[in-house]
């Protein structure tokens, strides 16, 4: 009697990149009616350039104009993908925009090289689920409200004291993210932590987070965003 061969359960196959891009760019579609039109002219300007300079440099060289305008196309490929992704990132925040936890979401995954952050808050209001959040760079400590300035505003004033104890003279900002009318959006948080002047070194960075993370009690993090699922992951 012939012996039985187990078959193991195929795994699922992950879909190519470019039909990654294309589920990226139906849902990007449904929460933002400009993307096909932005796309368009991210394509079209940088192709338009290329034979305008084509024509205006090398008029009488076939070869080199062809060239000139494989560029622009290639550019304006470039350009797509850049507009796509921006546009997608900001679709994707507008959907967990407001809901508690969405700042941890951001920290988790979008932080740009050389800033630490978690998607544990440091501090909690059980009631109405506002909290603070921190990250630590070259550019000092940033606090991070998620909830109206009112209600927000005791546990920024603790936290700074708890951070001025801790870190000395290094430089606090605080930013607030919620329904102000000056607070950051939410997609823009990460690029707005990029733009605070440095003022640590790389080893100060470390030293700092290290010195309040040994201070900080472990909080839950708060009920309403899933940091794992809240965007797809986005590669190094």
């Amino acid at each position: 009697m012939a012996r039985s061969k187990d078959k193991s359960p195929s795994t699922p196959k992950e879909p190519g990149r470019l039909k990654q891009m294309w589920q990226v760019f139906q849902m990007t579609r449904r929460y933002d009616s400009n993307i096909v039109l932005f796309m368009i002219l991210g394509f079209l300007i940088p192709v338009l350039i290329g034979l305008a300079f084509a024509l205006l440099l090398t008029p009488d060289n076939g070869f080199t104009i062809a060239l000139w305008i494989v560029a622009g196309v290639l550019g304006g490929v470039l350009a797509m993908l850049i507009i796509l992704g921006r546009r997608a990132e900001k679709a994707a925040y507008s959907q967990i925009e407001g809901q508690p936890g969405a700042v941890g979401a951001v920290l988790r995954s979008s932080l740009k090289r050389g800033w630490v952050g978690s998607e544990m808050p440091v501090a909690v209001n059980g009631k109405t689920q506002d909290a603070v959040y921190r990250a630590v760079g070259r550019g000092g400590v940033v606090l991070i409200s998620e909830g109206p300035r009112t209600r927000t505003a005791r546990m920024l004033d603790e936290e700074k004291r708890s951070v001025a104890k801790v870190g000395g003279n290094v430089a606090v900002t605080v930013i607030a993210v919620g329904p102000d009318s000056d607070a950051v959006p939410l997609h823009k948080l990460a690029r707005r932590l990029t733009k605070i002047k440095p003022s640590l070194t790389k080893a100060e960075v470390l030293a700092v987070n290290n010195r309040l993370n040994s201070m900080t009690k472990k909080l839950p993090i708060p009920k309403g965003v899933d940091p794992t699922k809240a965007r797809p992951q986005r590669g190094n």
